[in-house]
């Protein structure tokens, strides 16, 4: 019997949340929320409309409000199950959550320059740090693998999305970390190789 940890599908697809309106003021949003803007709703729908004929029956989505709305836009165009996957929450950005990086220069100063330093094990102060960051991924993707029928669609968020294709590549931390995912891009990973859809 394969243990539940390790029941990663062969085959996924990623997607971003749609752009929210702290995007736009360049808020880091972690785990608080803010609502998807005209733009992110338009990106969400487009995705759905991609993925049309795909086969997808398994939406995985992370809990917070930006991804769900996301995630729900693209499972009704689909006919998909929609499942929430606590793991696939964005990167907790602690006591940073809601600020600019101007604002948080002033709070906490030289904060950005130590992060730079260090960008896979630094943590948020009151948050977490990329590499905690990919157990959880790792812990998503499994169950991800065991709730979905087929190959899922992954919706989550730009943070964690970046160490959710690092284990699907198998790519170290400096892979990881150069990753990028624009909001209405999807990514579909089979066999550890990636192509946009």
């Amino acid at each position: 019997m394969i243990p539940r940890d390790r029941h990663v599908p062969q085959r996924a697809y990623l997607a971003r949340c749609g752009q929210t309106a702290w995007n736009l003021e360049g808020r880091l949003q972690g785990r608080r929320d803010s609502p998807l803007t005209a733009d992110g709703l338009a990106q969400a729908a487009d995705a759905a409309q991609r993925l049309d004929g795909s086969g997808i029956r398994t939406v995985c989505t992370s809990p917070l409000g930006r991804a769900m709305a996301t995630a729900l836009i693209i499972a009704e165009r689909l006919g998909a199950d929609l499942v929430e996957v606590a793991d696939l929450a964005e990167l907790d950005h602690g006591e940073m959550a809601g600020m600019t990086w101007s604002e948080i220069e002033e709070v906490f100063p030289g904060a950005r320059a130590e992060r730079a330093e260090n960008r896979y094990g630094w943590a948020f102060p009151g948050g977490e740090s990329y590499a905690q960051a990919r157990l959880r991924a790792r812990r998503a993707l499994s169950e991800c693998g065991w709730v979905s029928d087929g190959a899922p669609l992954i919706v989550a968020h730009e943070m964690i999305g970046r160490m959710l294709r690092a284990e699907l590549r198998g790519l170290d931390a400096s892979g990881a970390l150069s990753l990028r995912h624009p909001h209405g891009l999807v990514f579909e990973i089979d066999g550890g190789v990636e192509r946009v859809v």
